[in-house]
């Protein structure tokens, strides 16, 4: 008896998920819980494992196929299973479907400009001819697919490619004319993740009044707090490391107290106040920058907060970030100086009212007491909706921040 590959439910809001790649092939022997097929979502890369042992039968979704919650992936065959089809005997150059021809012999291979005629052209998958019409291929090029019934894979395409036969001569610059460099260009199809992220940031453009206040922080306290308490907080808390994300991530949630608007978002023709923070902090990940919430941010210590932080870190890299956490965020924070960004303007998430750009940490010289002094200096920018923050509360949440900061240890004992 098969057993069913449904697509699981995806989390709130989300009911549909493109076909990422499939991480065993039909007629593999497969484990329970083994991961089977990436399902990429809007928001994050979803693993479905195998229900049951058995062996892959037939891959009713394939790769780049959007599905809907429920839909059927594929099935497991109980027991062994039928090992993959083997393939066809060769057959005389005379039958209407020719082997697939062998591995080019090595040495410098010329593709030919026309394919031969006798080559006989196999119906290739969707996913199949969407390649070969963005690399100028035709099936005759490919040859047998490996497909049911002879038809052409995106596999095939990719293998045929990847031979040094399918590479064109570079032709002379003088006699490339229009249109010529679309053999040098790759048409790579948006991800979702990356067509969401394009989606809202758009959004926020055009329903957001968008503004940007600027300022800069002294790191000096910080930093000389950080060096003298790193070991023993390291120790403490179980190998959790002291950053300056946490002092901000406090600053902020202080300054959030004081200028509850900047919590604060837009419903309609309603403002929701926010008695809490969820502080969303934007992390790299393996397929762009996502936004995990830290819940209750006002309610952490700094140990707490680094440590979510550190594990939020560590999952966006893997993938494993789950669809709850890069939700409900009421304000966010992002670190472009962890990447060198000296200054830059950060976006906002929708439907927050205001983020919080860092930057990186320069040493530059500063007027102290009528003095000239060397002070390692961080540029600060708050992007905000302007339809809820006015300007003065904007300035001033800033400059809280800032003073939260330059003097961490009135920060961390609430004063």
């Amino acid at each position: 008896m098969a057993a069913d590959i449904k697509v699981p439910t995806l989390g709130e809001s989300v009911t549909t998920a493109t076909v990422a790649r499939w991480l065993k092939k039909a007629g593999e022997r497969v484990a329970a819980d083994e991961a089977l097929v990436e399902l990429e979502t809007d928001k994050v890369t979803v693993e479905v494992n195998a229900p049951t042992a058995g062996t892959l039968g037939a891959l009713v979704a394939e790769e780049g196929a959007e599905v809907e919650v429920g839909a059927l992936l594929g099935t497991i065959e109980e027991g062994a299973g039928a090992a993959a089809p083997a393939p066809a005997p060769s057959t005389p150059a005379s039958s209407s479907s020719p082997a697939k021809p062998p591995p080019p012999a090595p040495g410098p291979v010329s593709r030919p400009a026309t394919p031969p005629a006798d080559v006989a052209a196999h119906a290739p998958m969707p996913s199949a001819a969407k390649r070969m019409e963005e690399n100028n291929v035709t099936a005759a090029h490919v040859g047998a697919g490996s497909g049911k019934d002879g038809r052409i894979t995106k596999g095939d395409v990719l293998a045929f490619m990847s031979r040094p036969a399918a590479a064109p001569a570079a032709a002379p610059a003088a006699a490339r004319g229009p249109g010529a460099e679309a053999g040098r260009e790759e048409r790579v199809k948006m991800t979702r993740l990356r067509r969401t992220i394009a989606s809202r940031l758009k959004e926020a453009q055009n329903t957001a009044a968008m503004l940007t206040t600027f300022n800069e922080v002294d790191m000096s306290a910080a930093m000389a707090l950080r060096t003298e308490y790193r070991d023993a907080f390291e120790k403490k808390h179980n190998g959790t490391r002291l950053g300056f994300m946490g002092f901000f991530v406090k600053a902020c949630v202080a300054a959030l107290k004081e200028f509850p608007a900047v919590n604060a978002e837009i419903d309609g023709d309603e403002i929701v106040y926010k008695k809490y923070v969820h502080m969303g902090i934007a992390v790299g990940g393996a397929n762009g920058l996502v936004v995990p919430v830290i819940r209750d941010a006002d309610e952490m210590s700094v140990a707490q907060i680094e440590r979510a932080i550190g594990d939020f870190g560590r999952r966006a890299r893997d993938g494993a970030l789950k669809l709850d956490e890069l939700s409900g965020g009421s304000f966010s924070i992002t670190n472009g100086g962890v990447y060198g960004s000296l200054m830059s303007t950060p976006i906002l998430n929708p439907p927050q009212s205001a983020i919080l750009g860092m930057h990186k940490i320069q040493e530059r010289p500063m007027a102290i007491g009528g003095k000239v002094e060397i002070r390692p200096m961080m540029y600060l920018a708050m992007s905000y909706d302007h339809r809820i923050v006015d300007g003065k509360e904007a300035v001033s949440f800033l400059v809280r921040v800032k003073e939260g900061v330059e003097d961490p240890r009135r920060l961390l004992l609430g004063l």
